[in-house]
């Protein structure tokens, strides 16, 4: 009969086992994200050809820009002010893009923003003049501090 010495145990495959099922949950996930992230969200549509021709009837007053520190000792900078519709349709959105730029003249940061929202069946009806606040607080450091462009860049029609 065999001494405890000379009985070869099987070695424990426990721990390789979950190395190997780790490592393969990782190269799952991996791919996933990879795959997933392949599918960049579409940008925003473009004006149609009847909203290219209504923004003439839109007008903005009283811009200003605000800038204050936030609580984590960031800088918040805020644009309000006023947008009136001074032709025949209810709006249900209204979207601007804001370019901010350099000292140079190049664009450091384009957001496209709403300043009108549909909110409880209510859109901005015709004639109607409606404030807005936009608040930014990632605006890159090379930003040569002025009011950025403000271009209408959606509009959205109640039907």
């Amino acid at each position: 009969m065999p001494t405890l010495a000379q009985v070869k145990r099987p070695a424990n495959l426990l721990p390789l086992v979950i190395v190997v099922v780790l490592a393969a949950i990782c190269g799952l996930a991996t791919w996933y994200f990879l795959i997933r992230g392949a599918s960049q969200p579409q940008p925003p549509n473009p004006l149609t050809a009847e909203a290219k021709a209504y923004v003439r009837n839109l007008g903005l007053a009283d811009v200003e820009m605000k800038a204050k520190e936030n609580a984590l000792g960031g800088t918040l900078v805020e644009i309000t002010g006023k947008i009136t519709n001074k032709g025949t349709q209810t709006l249900r959105t209204v979207e601007i893009n804001c370019v901010f730029y350099d000292p140079y003249g190049q664009a450091v940061l384009r957001e496209r923003v709403p300043i009108v929202r549909w909110r409880g069946g209510a859109g901005l009806k015709a004639g109607e003049t409606r404030g807005f606040r936009l608040p930014f607080d990632s605006i890159p450091t090379g930003w040569n501090q002025t009011l950025p462009q403000l271009v209408i860049a959606g509009i959205e029609f109640e039907r």
